[in-house]
């Protein structure tokens, strides 16, 4: 989520979203195209997701927006175990 009329560079309003998320405790990984977040359940979601709006709106404008669900009950700690999931298999596809 980001505002699209602040010129080529909108790092300083992520990064203030990410602060909010950060101040939140939820888990997130901060990536060059997106962040990510984890949550127990869909209301956090999207509680995170709205709260990201209300740190941008005041300042722009226009906000551009792009969510992704993957909702797993049960499990947690997803951001890491799925990445070294992968990691675990990469060049063994044909093995």
């Amino acid at each position: 989520m980001f505002p699209t009329d602040k010129g080529d560079s909108v790092s300083r309003y992520v990064g203030e979203v990410i602060q909010m998320i950060k101040e939140s405790g939820v888990s997130y990984k901060l990536t060059a195209m997106g962040t990510i977040i984890e949550t127990e359940t869909m209301d956090q979601a999207l509680a995170i997701i709205n709260q990201s709006y209300k740190v941008l709106e005041p300042h722009s404008n226009r906000v551009y927006a792009s969510v992704k669900l993957d909702i797993r009950k049960g499990k947690m700690n997803r951001l890491e175990e799925k990445v070294k999931s992968v990691e675990s298999k990469i060049g063994k596809v044909d093995q």
